[in-house]
């Protein structure tokens, strides 16, 4: 399916995972609309206010967008949400830094009336929102370990093991990318719901990068200081990537240094045919927020509210392995197929 399809359509198909469709074709006319994501700089969140914004032009919903001045400003968003309350908002659609603090004011925002819905990052607790648009980050996490793990066969169990994750407020995505990676690796994450508590020998330590690439080289430079024989990163997403694969040519390391990652971003994928890195985890924001706009038009019309994926308790919107080097029983697609199927 093409971008420009993925635009027009009002039902998505969501990586194999089933059809969802929203009451959309109604006019929505006067609904007002709020995204609010982390920044406004990362391409992720660049080409969900793409389809969110096109998508609300399509069904004729005033969209008014906001973002943090950085990953983990969550005191703009608390603002973005009191603005989108005093417009009179039907509906927002957030990818919120602090998962735990921005939940009373989403709390505010419910008992005002309005629908909310988390993008991406689910909050914590998930149902503090009405529903969650996510990618299985989980599911992202175990890919890319398993993808690690078979890679480097009877290596793997004498790896050095770094981790390059986002802040240390630990939302939900990052939590859930770090220890799917742990589990589909084969680590034992001890309490699956904090990164740190683990004891497996393998792990050099854990940084934070703020989710860009200043941030993934110094936390690469931390972690080098602690053990220079690291040959394992796993990183929160694709910027973080680079600056630590940046860290790591410095000095020299950058062959001996196997870096996975998450996004799907088109550069974060030619990053992969370049070798900077080895796989990566795909994921679809424009669909995440075009449908959201769909959900909040849906909502103003007739006060429905979306469903998750059966089995799941958020709406799935799709994951897909990326290498040019498959590994035995982990499916995966070809940078070919990642940059037919990439943003940004």
């Amino acid at each position: 399916m093409t971008k420009k399809s993925l635009l027009k359509s009002t039902v998505f198909a969501a990586a194999g995972l089933g059809l969802m469709a929203f009451a959309s074709s109604a006019s929505a006319a006067g609904v007002g609309a709020c995204l609010i994501t982390k920044t406004d700089t990362n391409p992720f969140f660049v080409k969900m206010k793409e389809g969110a914004t096109a998508k609300a032009k399509e069904l004729g919903v005033d969209l008014k967008t906001y973002a943090g001045k950085i990953d983990g400003d969550s005191e703009s968003q608390v603002a973005a949400i009191e603005s989108c309350i005093a417009d009179g908002a039907k509906g927002i659609l957030i990818t919120a830094s602090d998962t735990k603090g921005i939940v009373p004011t989403v709390k505010k925002a419910r008992d005002a009336g309005l629908l909310v819905i988390a993008l991406d990052t689910p909050l914590d607790p998930i149902d503090a929102a009405d529903a969650t648009f996510a990618t299985d980050n989980l599911e992202a996490g175990k890919l890319i370990g398993a993808w690690a793990a078979a890679t480097l066969g009877d290596k793997a169990k004498d790896a050095k093991i770094g981790f390059l994750d986002l802040t240390p407020s630990q939302p939900t995505v990052d939590v859930l990318r770090d220890q799917g990676f742990m589990m589909g690796y084969g680590i034992d994450v001890k309490d699956p719901n904090k990164i740190g508590d683990e004891d497996d020998a393998r792990i050099v330590g854990h940084d934070v990068t703020n989710g860009n690439e200043e941030g993934g080289r110094k936390a690469m430079e931390n972690l080098l200081q602690k053990d220079n024989a690291i040959n394992v990163i796993h990183t929160i997403n694709e910027p973080a990537a680079v600056g630590a694969y940046q860290a790591l040519k410095a000095v020299g390391l950058e062959k001996q240094v196997l870096i996975v990652s998450v996004d799907g971003g088109c550069p974060g994928v030619k990053s992969v045919t370049e070798g900077v890195i080895g796989a990566t985890s795909q994921q679809y924001p424009l669909q995440m927020a075009a449908l959201g706009i769909e959900a909040i038009a849906a909502y103003a019309k007739d006060g429905t509210k979306p469903k998750p994926t059966e089995g799941k308790n958020f709406f799935d919107t799709g994951v897909n392995l990326v290498t040019d080097k498959p590994a035995n029983g982990v499916k995966s697609i070809d940078t070919k197929e990642g940059l037919a199927k990439c943003w940004g």
